[in-house]
């Protein structure tokens, strides 16, 4: 019998950070907010764990329906922030973990946009150790100092092969 030498074969699958944001682009999709898309996933092990999106919380009529005053008015992007009554991808992706009793602690968080600081501190007490983004999004010198600070590691999003 004659042994063949295995030749190796490139691995025509997404590297695991192209997958996990291509997922969260999916998870995008249901993002309520009428002023823009975001989502977050969190993974422990190779598995997701929690998926969140940006918009109303649970039980209030959606952005889209007219349930946040801001978005249902005219400011400007940046503006009248304290009228926002819409929830963070990654507020989201880190509450639902919790609703159902999931632990995120030591997972990694993936967001189609940067964490702003109110996320980042959410992400820094739930346990979190990486986050992956794919755009920046108001990422402050001093959000990403706290992060580093608190030993959050800090990644942008380089898509590696194409799908």
């Amino acid at each position: 019998m004659v042994r063949r030498k295995k030749v190796p074969v490139a691995d025509p699958r997404p590297d695991w950070d192209t997958y996990f944001m291509d997922v969260a682009n999916v998870v995008a999709t249901r993002g309520n907010c009428s002023r823009r898309k975001v989502a977050a996933i969190i993974v422990r092990d190779r598995r997701i764990v929690s998926t969140g999106y940006n918009g109303t919380p649970r039980g209030v009529r959606n952005c889209f329906e007219g349930g946040c005053p801001r978005c249902a008015g005219s400011a400007e992007s940046g503006r009248s922030l304290d009228e926002c009554i819409c929830s963070h991808a990654e507020e989201n992706a880190i509450t639902t973990a919790a609703y159902h009793g999931v632990s995120v602690a030591g997972a990694m968080l993936y967001t189609t946009l940067s964490p702003c600081l109110t996320c980042a501190k959410m992400i820094i007490n739930a346990g979190i150790r990486e986050v992956v983004y794919d755009l920046p999004y108001r990422f402050t010198p001093q959000t990403r100092a706290l992060l580093r600070e608190a030993g959050v590691k800090i990644r942008k999003f380089v898509r590696k092969n194409a799908v």
